[in-house]
């Protein structure tokens, strides 16, 4: 099916292909410079720290519910082995163990080769560069130091709502209400963190509550078209959220175009199943909603997506 005209203005708009440089393969993490790093340490005022991931574990987040992200399962190939079986039990001994996962099954980042259109990913770059092997181009460990200031804006809290409605579409003008409420300004090189309270039916139900949506059906409250001319305009460096789609779902128009629109277009570092739970009542106590976040994903040479473990530091 062609892609709506809606899509293609949007995505001439905010297309950033050769902005830095036509072999980028960063995209708008290239806004975090040393300067926007230094600035953000400033965040840091008492030392408290606040991790945002999930724990990776078999009954995890995903619940089965996408095909091939399967929740970790951890396998123990040593259990209390001796280095040396003649030196006696009080020798060095040992336990160690692997995991097989879904590198996008817990807390994540999507790289900017998780998604194409039209033949294209991020910066014009061919998407037959994907193939069996991995991702030539665009792969995740690209990203080896996503460290910057953090903003969290909490659509949730300040609709006065616990959790948003599935589906609703998050506005441009619900994003400046939320930091209107907390008093940001967004900056260059921001890593904006979008709360729609969903990760609390994870942390009360489950899974697969938590992957459905009321009527069953995978409905998610998350990010719309008005959306991405914002991210775009404040020159956002990364941007994450507390549900599976990140996305509002079903898809305002074009199937998952947020995911193109920013992956593809902009070159904008997408994440995913965020916890924001803690880091909400934190911010909500003290009045304080940016912080220095430190959240580089696992080097996964050629992968198009990573585990993330981060943590907001304030």
């Amino acid at each position: 099916m062609p892609l709506t005209n809606e899509f293609q203005a949007l995505a001439a708009q905010v297309r950033n292909w050769g902005r830095w440089g036509t072999d980028d393969e960063l995209g708008t993490l290239n806004f975090i410079t040393p300067e926007v790093v230094a600035a953000a340490a400033a965040c840091v005022r008492h030392g408290r720290t606040i991790p945002l991931a999930l724990p990776l574990e078999q009954d995890g987040v995903q619940a089965g519910f996408v095909p091939g992200r399967d929740n970790p399962t951890l396998t123990m190939h040593a259990v209390n082995e001796p280095l040396d079986p003649t030196a006696g039990p009080d020798s060095f001994h040992t336990s160690d163990d692997h995991v097989t996962m879904g590198l996008q099954a817990g807390t994540h980042w999507d790289g900017l080769g998780h998604v194409s259109y039209s033949g294209r990913m991020y910066n014009g770059f061919d998407a037959a560069t994907i193939t069996d092997s991995g991702a030539s181009r665009c792969g995740i460990h690209h990203l080896r130091s996503v460290v910057s200031r953090g903003v969290l804006l909490d659509v949730a809290r300040t609709k006065g709502v616990d959790v948003l409605d599935c589906p609703y579409a998050i506005t441009a003008d619900d994003l400046d209400e939320a930091a209107s409420i907390a008093g940001l300004q967004v900056r260059s090189g921001d890593i904006v963190l979008v709360r729609t309270g969903r990760m609390g039916i994870y942390h009360e139900s489950g899974g697969l509550a938590y992957c459905l949506g009321p009527n069953q059906d995978g409905s998610n409250a998350g990010m719309s078209m008005s959306s991405v001319a914002w991210l775009h305009d404040h020159d956002v460096a990364a941007v994450a959220n507390d549900t599976l789609a990140f996305e509002v779902y079903p898809s305002e128009t074009d199937a998952l175009a947020i995911h193109l629109l920013h992956l593809v277009d902009m070159g904008l570092t997408q994440g995913q199943n965020w916890d924001l739970e803690a880091l909400s009542a934190d911010c909500a106590t003290d009045g304080v909603y940016e912080f220095l976040l430190c959240a580089t994903p696992e080097p996964f040479v050629d992968a198009v997506g990573s585990p993330v473990a981060p943590v907001a530091i304030k």
